[in-house]
């Protein structure tokens, strides 16, 4: 139901800043309160309608779908941001969100598959890197932060989504294989946790002619439920430890309303695309591993499409009936564990906001409240904007005010890992860095080095050093205290600079010689970032 905009393979436009001394930028969010539970240990699995970890301990999935690798860039968007990717990872798991929805298509999946939209000044280790390298690369760092990886097949082709999990370019057979592959590379892997099979089956055609998802129909060309048994246990047999995520239907019969016969009498009750598990209790899926089953519902505000019940006269307190008729009654009953796997809004309409607090009081607090993973991290959501904003750095302060006291920060994680010939980061001198070009002409180029305090301690005094590949000479410099030693360069804070304090950042302009390029390794005070 969302369309993500402007995710054109060009790289954001670089604004020229200003010649100017240091300066240090305060962080505006401050890290989230862990609470009991995290994301708890080794793979997960289900009790009731609970997710449990591999010691049977309580885990909630509290996380944040960060799309881009279904769409024609094949990778994550925002990749072409001033905001290095663990940098976003960072922020995402800072304000609380201890799991990762990942959509994808199976045009990245291709071999020769390539990845564009990445900005190769500030992330220079991508570059080069197919879509599925770099999917190894988000996992690597959000596992050593504590978080989850769930991964969501969205659409067949980058082109768009499709009402049935196969197209006719697209067999039932390549959508299996390629989950079977998936299993098998991340098999040992317990940062991944497990497959949501297809995302959205939705109805198609007019009753009695539907061509589209059904569920408990028993056309196996079109019965969701049966397919999502078909792969869920070929996934299953090659890695059993995964959990299996099914969303719901749009329409039970997998066609319209009856509007063919001109009697809304007998008019079948659809809801969002995915977002109907209606039949679920009367049609189970049933996977050949016991306790792998979560039902994964999508749930959207008025701002996505204008359903009837928010013009109900008794409109929001008619919502919880509503949410219990579609798919938490399997919660409520105990019959398996809630994700919610895709929500949210623009917040634009008064109505929004109240259907979010709304639903997030139902989905309950503490552990033991059902998971679910927001839409969406990107900005670039046609249908809902994003946590981030258009920067990709700063966030939405007033959707994240509400989920909030919902989210359950991730626990076992660190920081970005140091180079295996570089020092341990003191917990005192940690962080993380940034980078990129200002201007460029032949024989130079103008640059900003940001580097970020995420110790628990301020640095003073504080000197920041880097290097640069051959053939590359600062120039006159931005700064006085900048300078250069063959390759490598350093600024030192003058007298009069403050100390960089915990959670601080401190920009470093320059100019130097020799063709535009990325630093090589930074440090702060010694310690790599």
């Amino acid at each position: 139901m969302h369309r993500p905009t402007s995710f054109g393979g060009a790289l954001a436009a670089l604004a020229t800043a200003a010649a100017g001394a240091l300066v240090a930028v305060a962080v505006s969010t401050g890290p989230a309160v862990a609470a009991p539970g995290g994301t708890g240990t080794g793979y997960l699995h289900t009790s009731g309608n609970q997710i449990v970890d591999s010691t049977g301990a309580t885990v909630r999935l509290t996380g944040i779908n960060w799309f881009g690798m279904e769409t024609d860039n094949k990778t994550f968007h925002g990749l072409w941001s001033n905001n290095p990717w663990r940098g976003q990872l960072d922020t995402m798991a800072r304000l609380g969100y201890n799991t990762l929805r990942v959509p994808y298509s199976n045009d990245a999946l291709k071999p020769g598959a390539t990845a564009s939209g990445v900005n190769d000044f500030v992330n220079p280790d991508l570059v080069g890197l197919s879509p599925l390298q770099i999917l190894d690369k988000v996992i690597d760092y959000a596992g050593s932060k504590g978080m989850r990886i769930i991964l969501d097949r969205h659409r067949p082709t980058a082109a768009g989504q499709s009402p049935l999990w196969y197209t006719s370019t697209v067999s039932e057979a390549t959508w299996i294989n390629d989950w079977k592959m998936l299993a098998q590379r991340y098999a040992g892997n317990p940062t991944v946790i497990g497959a949501d099979l297809h995302n959205e089956p939705h109805a198609e055609g007019t009753n009695p002619a539907a061509t589209g998802a059904c569920w408990g129909c028993g056309d196996t060309t079109r019965d969701w439920r049966l397919a999502a048994e078909r792969a869920g246990n070929a996934i299953l047999g090659v890695q059993p430890n995964w959990l299996i995520f099914v969303e719901g239907v749009s329409c039970p019969s997998g066609g319209l309303s009856n509007v063919w016969d001109g009697d809304t009498s007998n008019d079948e009750d659809c809801g969002w695309w995915g977002g109907n598990l209606s039949k679920a209790g009367q049609f189970p899926v049933r996977l050949n591993v016991a306790n792998r089953l979560v039902y994964s519902p999508h749930e959207y505000a008025t701002s996505v499409y204008r359903q009837t019940w928010f013009d109900a006269p008794d409109y929001p307190a008619n919502m919880p009936a509503i949410w219990d008729k579609y798919w938490g009654y399997l919660y409520k009953q105990n019959i398996a564990p809630i994700m919610m796997g895709e929500f949210g809004s623009t917040l634009a309409d008064p109505k929004d906001r109240v259907w979010l607090e709304k639903l997030m009081a139902y989905t309950g607090t503490g552990v033991t409240g059902m998971s679910f993973t927001y839409w969406s991290w990107n900005p670039n959501s046609g249908d809902t904007g994003g946590i981030a904003l258009d920067d990709w750095t700063n966030i939405n302060t007033t959707k994240q005010a509400i989920l909030q006291p919902y989210l359950i920060a991730p626990t076992g994680g660190g920081t970005t890992t140091p180079p295996p010939d570089g020092p341990t980061d003191p917990p005192t001198g940690a962080c993380t860095v940034s980078y990129r070009q200002v201007n460029a002409w032949q024989g130079g180029f103008q640059g900003e080095l940001t580097v970020k305090n995420t110790g628990s301690a301020a640095v003073n005094p504080w000197s920041v050093t880097w290097t640069w590949p051959s053939g590359v000479t600062l120039g006159s410099g931005w700064n006085a205290t900048v300078s250069q030693s063959g390759t490598t360069v350093t600024a030192a804070a003058p007298g009069h600079t403050p100390s960089l304090s915990a959670g601080g950042s401190v920009t470093v302009g320059f100019t130097a010689n020799g063709t535009a390029s990325a630093p090589g390794t930074v440090k702060l005070n010694g310690a790599s970032c």
